[in-house]
C-alpha cells in the first residue's frame, strides 16, 4: 500500500502487522459488540446542509480544551497496550501529538510509564487514573502524574468491574504474549512486530510492574489486577481524587444526564460522553446519540467532550455541532500506530485535520468556534 487517503487504510495495514491478540484487543468491543459497532454506525445518518458560494479561505481548526490550545478539538484518548501495537507505543503517540498539537491521555494500564512518556510529551500531556482498591497506590500514581507535569487527570469511571470481552478471553490476551502455538506461530508472521519488541525493554506496564507491593514482574500483575479495579467506585472517591490532585479533572465514562449532573456538582473541569469505545456495558447507547441529551443537561457549566467511532475528521465536525466541545480518538490512532509507528499517528491526525477543515468549508464556516448544530441535516441527527 503506498497511498493512505483515510483512516481505514491503515487499519487494515495495523491488521496485518500488529499480533491477532493485541490487534483484536483495540478492535473489538464487549459480548455480542453491538454498542462498539453503533457508535461508528451511528455517524452515517447525520448528514451535513452543503453550502455555496461562501468565501473558504484562511480556514483554522484551531480550539481550546480545558483552557489548552489546541491544533484542533481532538485529544488522543487513554488506551491500555499501547506498547503492544508497537513498541515502545505510547512513547511514539506521545510525541506525534505534541509535534501537531493535540493533547496525549497516557492510560495507566500503558506499557511505557509516566516517567518515560513524560520525556517526549508536550504541554497536552494527560493521565487516565483507574480507582483501584490500594488508596495508596492511586495516591502515589496521583503524584507520579504531577511530579511527570501532566496538565489534566482523565478519571475512568465506567470500569469499576470489566466487561466480558470474548475476544480477548479467546485470544488469552497477556503482556508480553504467552508462547502457545498458536502466538508463536502468528508471531512468526509480524517481523516488523517481533524486531521492534526485541530492540526495547518496555513490554509490561510500566506504570504498575516495580511501583506496588508484590508486583515485581507479569507473572504477579493478572492476579494483582484482577481484585484491584473497584467495584465500590462511588462519588465521594471522585471528591477524594479531586483534592488529591488539585489541577484539571476530566470525568470520562457519562452517558446519563443524572451523571452529568453530579459530574457538575463535583466540581470537574470537563466530563466525557463515553462508553468506553463498546468495551463495557454492550446494548448502551452509542456515545454520538447520548451526546445531545448531555449536552442540553448541563452543557452551559461544564466542558462537554465525547469519544467513540470516530474515524475521520467529518466525525469530528458532526460531534462539534451537536456540542461536545472536544473529541478524542482512540482507535483511530491505534491503527496508525500499529501500521507505521510515529509516522502513522501522525497521518491520522494530518487526515483527519484536513477532513475537519474541508467539511467545515464546505457547510459554508471557515472556523470551528463557528460551528454549531445549523450544519446539520433536520430530522437526521438525534436530539436532546
Amino acid at each position: 500500500m503506498t497511498v493512505i487517503t483515510c483512516v481505514e487504510d491503515l487499519r487494515r495495514l495495523a491488521q496485518k502487522r500488529v499480533p491477532r491478540m493485541f490487534y483484536d484487543y483495540a478492535d473489538s468491543g464487549s459480548w455480542t459488540e453491538s454498542t462498539y459497532r453503533a457508535n461508528e454506525a451511528d455517524f452515517v445518518p447525520i448528514k451535513l446542509r452543503q453550502r455555496v458560494a461562501v468565501n473558504m479561505e484562511g480556514r483554522s481548526t484551531r480550539s481550546t480544551l480545558i483552557g489548552q490550545e489546541v491544533a484542533m478539538p481532538v485529544a488522543l484518548a487513554p488506551t491500555g497496550l499501547t506498547g503492544m501495537q508497537h513498541a515502545d507505543g505510547e512513547i511514539l503517540a506521545a510525541r506525534a501529538a505534541r509535534a501537531f498539537g493535540v493533547p496525549f491521555t497516557l492510560s495507566t494500564m500503558s506499557i511505557c510509564s509516566i516517567e518515560d512518556v513524560a520525556e517526549h510529551a508536550g504541554p497536552g500531556f494527560w493521565f487516565q487514573l483507574y480507582v483501584m482498591r490500594d488508596r495508596d497506590f492511586i495516591a502515589r500514581l496521583i503524584d507520579r502524574a504531577k511530579a511527570a507535569g501532566c496538565s489534566a487527570l482523565v478519571l475512568t469511571l465506567d470500569l469499576q468491574i470489566l466487561g466480558q470481552r470474548h475476544k480477548d478471553l479467546k485470544n488469552g490476551l497477556s503482556a508480553p504474549p504467552k508462547p502457545t502455538l498458536a502466538s508463536v506461530l502468528d508471531l512468526l508472521t509480524k517481523p516488523r512486530w517481533c524486531l521492534g519488541m526485541a530492540r526495547t525493554s518496555r513490554r509490561q506496564f510500566g506504570n504498575i510492574v516495580g511501583h506496588v507491593k508484590g508486583v515485581s514482574d507479569m507473572s504477579q500483575l493478572s492476579a494483582w489486577t484482577a481484585q484491584q479495579f473497584d467495584p465500590a467506585l462511588n462519588w465521594a472517591d471522585v471528591e477524594w481524587v479531586k483534592k488529591r490532585w488539585g489541577g484539571k479533572l476530566i470525568l470520562k465514562g457519562i452517558q446519563d444526564e443524572a451523571d452529568a449532573r453530579l459530574a457538575v456538582e463535583s466540581g470537574a473541569d470537563a466530563l466525557i460522553v463515553s462508553n468506553h469505545g463498546g468495551r463495557q456495558l454492550d446494548g448502551a447507547e452509542s456515545s454520538i446519540r447520548a451526546l445531545p441529551k448531555i449536552v442540553a443537561a448541563v452543557g452551559s457549566q461544564i466542558e462537554v467532550h465525547m469519544d467513540g467511532g470516530i474515524r475521520s475528521g467529518q466525525d469530528v465536525l458532526k460531534a462539534r455541532a451537536l456540542g461536545a466541545r472536544g473529541t478524542y480518538i482512540g482507535r483511530a490512532f491505534l491503527y496508525g500506530l500499529g501500521a507505521m509507528g510515529e509516522a502513522g499517528v501522525s497521518k491520522v491526525l494530518e487526515l483527519m485535520q484536513k477532513e475537519l477543515e474541508l467539511s467545515m468549508a464546505f457547510t459554508g464556516h471557515t472556523d470551528i468556534a463557528t460551528v454549531d448544530r445549523s450544519i446539520l441535516l433536520p430530522g437526521t441527527f438525534p436530539v436532546a
